[in-house]
């Protein structure tokens, strides 16, 4: 295990976090077509980066250093990792960075259709899981557990509920990203959609609780486990919090002369944070298949 490694890998999904803030921000201040063309702006590398220029083209400035990134990230794993499974998702995770450029170039050839819209925004979760993962599997904790935990088979393993928690995370996040592209802000936001995702925050929030809920009543004792349920739980409180002042705001955006810094901090706020709860589920459930292992119970038959 080679720390230069790791805090790399951490760089690369750090980055990739501040890739889903500058795309948050481009569907926030309405910006996505603000360039018209692609890969260029207004035919140059470098346009002048004035009104929402700044949020679209950044946006492509920061995806290039991301892919930068992602890039070296993968030659350094075939340099210094011995695992060929990470090795080999290093270039998985480059392809994702790829296609994700792909997806992102395809939104504005099409002038930004509902489904390639939602489809970028998912591809750039998937691609946020793989680096995270890069990361939990380059440390130092993943090398050198604190050892192994015993799990009850007759229980529903935690590696299960950490499973369903990622599951139920990523399905609400594309949600929001579909809801969040289904209209731009002077218009309101479709009623099925808005159900759906409140639903899903909902859905959430069980299926999270009880994966923090069962992390904390059966390893109280081991922070390796409880310290990521505690800030996944803590996240998801906020996002709750952060979806609800996101509606206040958006549902008056309507009547607003153009997208107001209220509605544009709160909604970026709360697509990072919904990031961060599905960051945080990751390292828990990647760690409960890490250190979990299932004791069987044995039986011994009476004699007759």
């Amino acid at each position: 295990m080679s720390k230069g490694v790791h805090r790399f890998a951490l760089l690369v999904a750090v980055a990739t976090f501040l890739l889903i803030i500058a795309g948050a921000n481009v569907t926030s201040h309405d910006a996505g077509l603000a360039v018209p063309d692609w890969p260029l702006a207004f035919g140059k590398f470098f346009p002048k980066m004035v009104g929402n220029v700044f949020w679209e083209h950044g946006h492509r400035l920061v995806a290039a250093a991301v892919g930068i990134l992602t890039i070296a990230l993968a030659i350094c794993l075939q340099i210094r990792e011995r695992r060929s499974w990470v090795r080999k998702l290093g270039w998985i995770a480059l392809a994702g960075v790829v296609a994700q450029g792909l997806l992102g170039g395809l939104t504005v050839k099409l002038n930004l259709p509902l489904a390639v819209s939602a489809a970028h925004a998912t591809l750039a979760q998937l691609f946020f899981l793989t680096t995270v993962s890069i990361a939990v599997f380059t440390s130092r904790s993943w090398t050198v557990p604190p050892g192994r935990i015993s799990e009850r088979s007759e229980s529903l393993s935690l590696r299960s509920l950490g499973v369903a928690s990622l599951a139920v995370i990523l399905t609400q996040l594309v949600l929001g990203a579909t809801l969040r592209h289904s209209a731009s802000w002077d218009r309101p936001l479709p009623t099925g959609l808005l159900l759906a995702h409140i639903g899903g925050a909902a859905m959430v929030t069980i299926v999270l609780g009880t994966t923090v809920s069962a992390t904390l009543l059966r390893y109280r004792g081991e922070r390796y486990l409880v310290r990521p349920a505690l800030i996944a739980a803590t996240l998801q409180l906020a996002q709750l919090l952060l979806g609800l002042a996101a509606y206040v705001t958006r549902a008056a955006s309507p009547n607003d002369p153009q997208p107001l810094n209220p509605m544009i901090s709160v909604t970026v706020a709360h697509v990072a944070c919904g990031a961060l709860v599905f960051g945080a589920s990751i390292v828990l459930t990647l760690r409960a298949f890490r250190v979990l292992r299932v004791e069987r119970q044995a039986y011994v038959l009476a004699p007759a």
